[in-house]
């Protein structure tokens, strides 16, 4: 049993280099993206900071993105909410479905 405090180490799938933050993309997004995951630099922000950077680095998404939600360390999150280097975000668009 671990008796220290100290936070774990970043989760090397979810972060690619300092200064960055990998963004999962997923169903429409990605396909509209023709990727399922995008890195950015990044030294934190809001989620609304983080739109703007995605929809710079990936035009063609603009207007899914501003209909998606964004999930911060696997919670929905406000535009609010602040963003750091280590943290997960996904970006879900909205589905429909019979």
């Amino acid at each position: 049993m671990r008796t220290d405090h100290a936070p774990p180490p970043p989760n090397s799938r979810t972060r690619s280099a300092a200064g960055t933050v990998r963004v999962e993309l997923f169903a429409g997004m990605a396909a509209s993206a023709g990727r399922r995951s995008l890195d950015l630099p990044w030294r934190g922000g809001s989620v609304a900071d983080l739109r703007q950077a995605v929809a710079a680095a990936l035009p063609g998404v603009a207007e899914l993105l501003a209909r998606s939600a964004i999930a911060v360390d696997n919670r929905y999150a406000a535009d609010d909410v602040e963003v750091a280097e280590t943290t997960t975000v996904a970006v879900i668009p909205p589905v429909s479905g019979g």
